[in-house]
């Protein structure tokens, strides 16, 4: 029978537990209604510009634009990948960096070897992994924290438009956690650039493009526009592939931490009986130790 001091103290400490699982559970849960708030806010401006850059490709005849074809097919791709600087959120950062890890695995199978694809890892849990599976990053950083702006985000792509139109990469590929709803996220990975109207976060597919019928008057002309409203399309995309991971982050630790403190719950339960068992096991004891020595001097 196990010591009773010893539960008494292991029951202890797994209460302290649940009340930091809780309280973590309690913030994460705050946490994300401001980042839901935020990612929520921000959709449908990415899903009305997307709409209106096709419909302008389309009547303007932008298929040659420098930034919907690759301006040099033999130079390295790169790769986004955006993780959690903190832990304590289930799978959240294991499934972004699987599906990481196979876009590189598939971009060595397709023959372009280890230097087709440049990576960028954003959170601090990405680069540990990278570094660990000794990866070479042609660039880190965990500067942006849990609530992103547009203004951390905003260099970040206009680096990567820079160095696509130049022809130092050949495209850009972004691996995050995709926010659907509440109860579904899934780990994705879109091509950035070259654009490709379908790749949007929450956009509009090519299809539906194509079925629309609207008729507009320029002015200025179709290709001005495309010059200022590409690359828009670009630094939104980025900046809502930001959001959305933010908010599934804050929606995986909420997860994982109710799925904590409901385990340390049903163990102190457990423990607790254990304790009862053990407690009346030893006064059973005692009796029998009484009535022997009754016994005796009887």
């Amino acid at each position: 029978m196990a010591n009773r001091r010893l539960l008494v103290k292991r029951r202890k400490s797994i209460r302290n537990i649940r009340k930091i699982t809780r309280t973590m559970q309690l913030i994460a849960t705050a946490r994300f209604q401001a980042a839901f708030n935020r990612a929520v806010a921000s959709r449908p401006y990415t899903e009305k510009l997307a709409e209106l850059t096709a419909d302008l490709a389309r009547a303007g005849d932008g298929s040659d634009h420098p930034l919907l074809r690759t301006q040099d097919p033999s130079a390295p791709g790169a790769l986004v990948v955006v993780s959690s600087s903190r832990g304590l959120c289930g799978g959240y950062n294991a499934s972004v960096l699987r599906t990481a890890a196979a876009k590189l695995e598939a971009t060595r199978a397709a023959g372009a070897g280890s230097e087709g694809m440049e990576l960028h890892v954003h959170g601090k849990k990405g680069i540990a992994f990278f570094k660990f599976t000794r990866q070479a990053m042609a660039s880190q950083s965990f500067a942006i924290g849990e609530a992103p702006k547009f203004d951390e985000v905003e260099p970040i792509a206009n680096e990567l438009l820079r160095r696509f139109l130049a022809g130092e990469i050949s495209a850009v590929h972004l691996t995050y956690m995709r926010f659907y709803s509440a109860g579904k996220q899934r780990p994705e990975t879109i091509q950035l650039l070259p654009l490709v109207p379908s790749s949007a976060p929450g956009g509009v597919t090519a299809a539906s493009s194509v079925d629309r019928q609207v008729n507009y008057e320029f002015r200025p002309d179709p290709k001005s526009l495309l010059d200022a409203l590409l690359p828009a399309t670009a630094r939104i995309r980025l900046f809502q592939a930001f959001l959305d991971a933010a908010v599934s982050e804050q929606i995986a630790r909420m997860v994982a931490m109710k799925a904590a403190t409901e385990a340390s719950e049903e163990m102190i339960k457990t423990l607790s009986r254990q304790y009862n068992r053990a407690r009346q096991t030893h006064i059973t004891m005692e009796l029998l130790d009484i009535v022997g020595g009754a016994n005796a001097l009887a």
